[in-house]
């Protein structure tokens, strides 16, 4: 066995990725070659750290350095000032929203993102190099299943996951245990379990990142459901837009079978057990359960009536449990540590944690793992450092196009599936998308809605006809040509989609717009009556124009791409509203900052 005095973990996620980091990662290690280093000091690439706003991300060890939007140019001075003379660049560590340098010598655990994290689907990630199988058996890997297989009864498994109170982070908070106990006791000669890992919502990277940090995890939590069940077979339903995630969870599938961990006599106990990865083409419909079953057997994915659950009559007609990614994470950790340990956690009714994707106007973008029963308030301002250039916060919006929005009068609701879906959201798969004074909600909404119209399999009626019915009048609202009968007609509408839609995500889909009806119907009154989009946002309601105090520099005219700005040079200019294409382009020219939107 090597021992090094040093580690370079280099994140490896999607984010990091895409500015680079595997680049850097390069440079190090060619640049310890260079100073014969690199049998002293090991480069890690990692999974996703979380705070995706710092990146690319390096943390050296043991010191436990945070290196923030670290560059190329950055990496000789990293290497040779703190890997070879022992001498930490200040001024490329991590600096928090405060400005404050952390303290060079304490953990990650220090910087303000993480101090009121709890991180257990996201244990590994950002610890250990995913496509290595020894360094998640190092963290105690497989020894759940171990337990399970030598120790434990399939009902004792059940039990044990139905004690902990495991709600499903798929979006509907099924009883994990209970969905399991109804397909072990399913009859059925041949029984499938199956993991979503069709994340679809917009902004939401929860299970991917889980996938390219940490796929044993779900690999092991697959292999223990099955056992618990009966099954022998199992798949992972995964986006083909995730090919990092794609790639790292085909490796580890190899080795968990190159290593005996899948296959047949899985620790020689006659338990046999395979895995097989299925990509979906990216419909949004094939994260409802039934839809990704009839994807997986190759037909197009359209929900079908429920009863009968895939507990009863799933894949191939056969008894199956669908679980997402985050469920099947913390899984082991329940075998290993027991029910007790993960009631600890969160709350009553939902114990445990759950990991959100923090986004929008927020500082600190990035993947959140918080116990239920954490504020809104600690999410954004504490974790999330806060909205951007001090401008007011406005919304939450949770659950993506399935949810709704949150205002500031519930900062300090504690998140958990019951307190969400009292204040018109939902948990949702753990999307959280923040907005600010500037978003006008009346698009917002209407942004939720035309995803959801686009991405609606057309199956049944109320979700084919109606939601896109309702962005028509949101389309016209925005227009500056809705009425005050529209906004009647849209709440109908909503209504009668969320009761009469074939499958959950069609009788969620009016959710952004009740919501946002419910909190800002101010602002929709203000779109039909005044005429104005108070945000400034929709363009059709929008002018722009030229106050008193133009010096009659020219500078805006000379930028309009249209030719709608006119006047005498020293004299007072004006915009030809005709001609205006509302592109702003003038605005930041005005040497006198008369130029505004109104």
């Amino acid at each position: 066995m090597d021992f090094y005095r040093a580690h370079v973990l280099v994140c490896g996620g999607t984010g990091c990725t895409s500015s680079g980091s595997l680049t850097i990662e390069e440079m190090f290690n060619t640049a310890l070659k260079a100073r014969g280093l690199e049998k002293e000091v090991k480069v890690v690439r990692t999974g996703c750290f979380g705070l995706c706003e710092a990146g690319p991300i390096c943390i050296v060890y043991p010191e436990g350095s945070f290196y923030s939007h670290v560059k190329m140019a950055d990496v000789e001075r990293i290497v040779e000032e703190h890997l070879l003379k022992g001498r930490i660049v200040k001024d490329l560590l991590y600096i928090d929203h405060a400005n404050e340098v952390r303290d060079i010598t304490t953990s990650i655990s220090e910087v303000n993102f993480y101090k009121k994290q709890k991180r257990v689907a996201l244990k590994n990630c950002g610890v250990i190099n995913p496509e290595i199988i020894e360094e998640y058996i190092a963290f105690d890997g497989y020894r759940a299943l171990g337990k399970a297989l030598t120790e434990m009864t399939p009902q004792d498994v059940i039990d044990t996951i139905k004690k902990s109170g495991l709600r499903g982070r798929g979006g509907g908070g099924f009883p994990t245990g209970l969905k399991w106990e109804f397909a072990s006791k399913s009859e059925g000669d041949v029984k499938y379990v199956a993991c979503n890992a069709d994340e679809g919502d917009p902004g939401a990277f929860m299970d991917r990142s889980v996938l390219e940090g940490d796929p044993h995890a779900v690999i092991e939590a697959m292999a223990i459901a099955a056992y618990a069940i009966g099954a022998k077979k199992g798949y992972v339903y995964i986006r083909a837009e995730y090919p990092i995630a794609v790639k790292r969870l085909g490796i580890a599938i190899a080795q968990a079978k190159e290593m005996g961990l899948l296959g047949t006599d899985i620790f020689g106990t006659g338990f046999e057990f395979d895995l097989e990865i299925r990509l979906g083409a990216g419909a949004f419909v094939c994260g409802e359960e039934t839809a990704l079953i009839a994807s997986i057997e190759g037909e197009r994915g359209m929900p079908r009536p429920k009863p009968p659950f895939p507990a009863v009559k799933g894949i191939f007609g056969k008894p199956t449990i669908i679980n997402n990614v985050e469920t099947y994470a913390v899984i082991a950790q329940i075998i290993l540590n027991g029910a007790d340990w993960f009631t600890s956690m969160g709350t009553e009714r939902s114990p445990g944690t759950k990991v959100f994707a923090l986004g929008g106007k927020i500082n600190n973008t990035g993947l959140v793992e918080i116990p239920m029963g954490t504020t809104l308030r600690e999410v954004i301002y504490d974790i999330g450092g806060g909205i951007p250039g001090g401008k007011e916060f406005k919304a939450v919006q949770t659950g993506g196009p399935s949810g709704g929005c949150i205002t500031k009068q519930h900062l300090d609701t504690p998140i958990d599936f019951d307190n969400l879906t009292a204040i018109g959201s939902m948990m949702g798969s753990g999307g959280m998308i923040v907005v600010d004074e500037d978003n006008c909600m009346v698009d917002f909404a209407r942004f939720f809605l035309d995803f959801t119209v686009d991405e609606s399999c057309g199956k049944c009626v109320p979700c084919r006809e109606g939601t896109k019915r309702m962005l028509e009048i949101l389309e016209k609202i925005t227009s500056g040509k809705g009425t005050l009968e529209d906004l009647d007609t849209l709440e109908q509408l909503a209504y009668s989609i969320k009761d009469s839609a074939l499958c959950g995500l069609g009788q969620t889909a009016p959710n952004p717009v009740l919501s946002t009806l419910r909190y800002f119907r101010d602002e929709y009154v203000a779109h039909v009556v005044d005429k104005k989009c108070p945000a400034g946002v929709c363009q059709d309601l929008l002018q722009i124009v030229i106050g008193d105090g133009c010096i009659g520099c020219t500078a805006c005219a000379r930028v309009c791409p249209v030719g709608a700005i006119s006047g005498e040079v020293k004299g007072q200019h004006v915009i030809d509203q005709s001609k205006c294409i509302k592109c702003g382009a003038c605005i930041p020219k005005c040497p006198k900052k008369v130029i505004y939107k109104q």
